[in-house]
């Protein structure tokens, strides 16, 4: 399989622009891992920013799985289709200790309705997830580990000498961490 790096060069996870929200109230919340920090349905007042650690937005299914709709890691935004959304779409969980900054979701509205800069900044950190997502379905439409894990490498060479963890390179491709370790064992081979 051949990827094609120049087209692909995208990092999965997309930072918020932190500017945007300078001098606004901000709240500090500290998550435990497999907290809840909101449930689907519940209604959205709060913008949320995670400082450290990771939490994931999931969908869970009828036959009983779970679906990462989304990871949001250090300065990303939490459910970024939340702000103008009226109920979250999704459950949101710490997948470790994490903190993150709250912001009221009509302030942030506000900032961004009143400013041109800030909304050129929004729409370009928009466009920069739009592409992240587009990127990890591709990955995901990857039939093989060894095709979904050359992809993941293409897209961050640097990943392949010090990955956060293999599970989470595992989440993050969709495939079980002992599918991964087989295809890491044979590539070692």
């Amino acid at each position: 399989m051949h990827w094609d790096l120049d087209r692909h060069k995208i990092v999965i996870m997309s930072h918020f622009p932190l500017r945007l929200l300078d001098g606004l109230s901000e709240d500090i919340l500290d998550l435990d891992e497999g907290q809840r920090l909101f449930s689907r349905g519940d209604p959205i007042r709060w913008l949320y920013i995670v400082r450290a650690g990771e939490v994931h937005l999931i969908r869970h299914l009828e036959a009983g799985q779970e679906l990462v709709m989304s990871r949001s890691g250090p300065d990303s935004m939490v459910a970024e289709g939340s702000m103008f959304s009226d109920r979250y779409h999704c459950d949101a969980i710490s997948m470790g200790p994490s903190r993150l900054s709250r912001f009221e979701r009509g302030a942030v509205q506000a900032r961004i309705s009143a400013d041109p800069d800030a909304i050129r900044a929004w729409s370009q950190w928009l466009t920069h997830s739009l592409q992240a997502a587009r990127t990890r379905a591709e990955i995901l439409s990857l039939k093989t580990v060894q095709e979904r894990l050359e992809a993941w490498f293409a897209l961050d060479p640097e990943s392949e000498k010090s990955p956060s963890t293999w599970k989470s390179v595992a989440n993050e491709i969709g495939v079980s961490p002992e599918a991964l370790y087989r295809e890491l064992a044979r590539r070692k081979r």
